[in-house]
């Protein structure tokens, strides 16, 4: 029996759904096909008929992820906002509908440069986004690559201790870097040291 265009398009989200929450919860290397195929509800066939391998869905899986992480941040009216709600406990203890950079990011080098692309498509997004809530777009490029990098790093450093303390305090550590002003500080803090050298 033939599928309709509107049941394709069902099954395609809900495989991308599915992938996106596996493959930040396992890793792409750690998720073969039976289980994308299970957890959709659909036969391998189903699954390579949408999108010929696994590395294809793979790069479908991290735009998907990329959307919905932008949706749920979408909001954001300020840099202050997009970091409050972003180095949080629960966007660490998430990691299935979380950031897909963070979940994703150190496996990366060992993939297909297809993936990889994708992959890059995906940070530039997410600097762009934090670059769009500061002022002067241009100018803050890099400011926006450094804010970005510190989530990263700090959700993954998070997400990698066991300690539970140690884990809130990297959280809220990093929010506090990026706090409003803390630029400005630290060039200050920097500037008298660099005077009181030169006496």
């Amino acid at each position: 029996m033939k599928v309709t265009k509107a049941k394709a398009a069902e099954n395609r989200e809900r495989i991308l759904a599915g992938a996106a929450r596996l493959f930040r919860e396992q890793g792409i290397s750690g998720v073969g096909v039976d289980a994308l195929a299970e957890a959709a509800g659909l036969t391998h066939g189903s699954l390579y008929s949408q999108f010929g391998s696994k590395e294809r869905l793979a790069e479908a899986a991290l735009r998907h992820a990329l959307a919905t992480s932008a949706a749920r941040l979408g909001d954001a009216r300020s840099l202050e906002d997009y970091v409050a709600r972003y180095l949080t406990p629960d966007h660490r203890d998430r990691r299935g509908d979380g950031c897909v950079v963070a979940a994703l990011g150190s496996e990366m080098p060992r993939h297909v440069m297809a993936l990889r692309r994708g992959f890059t498509g995906v940070v530039r997004a997410m600097v762009g986004r934090i670059a769009g809530l500061m002022p002067g777009r241009r100018s803050s490029e890099d400011a926006a690559l450094a804010a970005a990098a510190t989530m990263v790093g700090a959700l993954t450093l998070a997400r990698t201790v066991d300690d539970p303390e140690l884990s809130n305090r990297i959280l809220a550590a990093a929010r506090k870097a990026l706090a409003p002003g803390r630029k400005a500080a630290v060039t200050a803090s920097q500037g008298s040291t660099r005077h009181g050298a030169e006496r």
